[in-house]
């Protein structure tokens, strides 16, 4: 166990810690904004006049996306749920809908590339500090599992990473079964278990699983985008180490 120390608050009898990754860890800004743009434009091609409409309901303002928005917080089913929305409001039918958006996503995410966003600055050192401390860590993210998969291999940390959770069929954030289920993963209590995301969903999942902590972080320093955080920091090297 450990105490965790970020600006004036402090945790302790810590076990583990999990993190989100899309705006926690990766600098995922540039990927996301360019899947929405390109998904939107391949769903008008097809249904004309449906692209702004889901440009602003993914959070893409030209090339501005809102790290609270729909394609940054929500995950690949929510997002294909939502762009379906907007297409069966044409009439078209519901599964067809669905079908519709599907397939543009996954062109979208083709058309891009698979170049790995980058970390963010400090990311790679903390993560090597807490597990050298022997912490538990555990990346816990609305992406696919897969996603997860590729982002832990893509970065080399699968030496400090023990769990890569993603949400597939399951319940979404911010469900608390989901912490749940991450903690008896990676063999923990949630009560011994911080929880550092860049979400309301992140903060309410942690929260209503009666984690041990809930750490915001807002690169953009926005604390209303992680509403319910016991403590928001900016970078993640302010989560330290108490030497006991």
């Amino acid at each position: 166990m450990a105490t965790i120390k970020c600006r004036n608050i402090t945790f302790a009898n810590i076990q583990g810690i999990l993190f989100d990754k899309n705006g926690t860890l990766e600098d995922s800004e540039v990927y996301l904004r360019s899947l929405g743009q390109r998904g939107a434009r391949m769903i008008d091609a097809q249904i004309p006049g449906t692209g702004e409409p889901l440009l602003m309901a993914f959070g893409i303002n030209s090339d501005r996306l809102d790290p609270a928005g729909l394609i940054s917080v929500a995950s690949r089913r929510e997002t294909e749920v939502a762009a379906a929305a907007y297409i069966a409001e044409t009439g078209r039918g519901w599964f067809e809908s669905l079908k519709i958006a599907r397939q543009a996503l996954d062109e979208a995410e083709q058309f891009i590339g698979q170049t790995p966003s980058p970390l963010f600055v400090g990311s790679l050192e903390v993560l090597q500090s807490l597990s050298a401390a022997g912490l538990k860590l555990g990346i816990l993210s609305a992406a696919t599992t897969e996603e997860v998969e590729k982002f832990v291999a893509n970065h080399q940390l699968s030496d400090y990473i023990q769990l890569e959770m993603g949400v597939d069929e399951g319940p979404s954030k911010p469900d608390p079964i989901l912490f749940v289920q991450a903690c008896q993963a990676l063999g923990v209590e949630p009560a011994a278990t911080l929880m550092v995301g860049d979400s309301v969903g992140d903060m309410q999942m942690a929260r209503n699983a009666k984690a041990a902590g809930c750490i915001g972080i807002t690169w953009v320093g926005k604390s209303d985008h992680v509403r319910g955080a016991d403590v928001v920091i900016n970078q993640l090297d302010e989560i330290q180490i108490v030497e006991e």
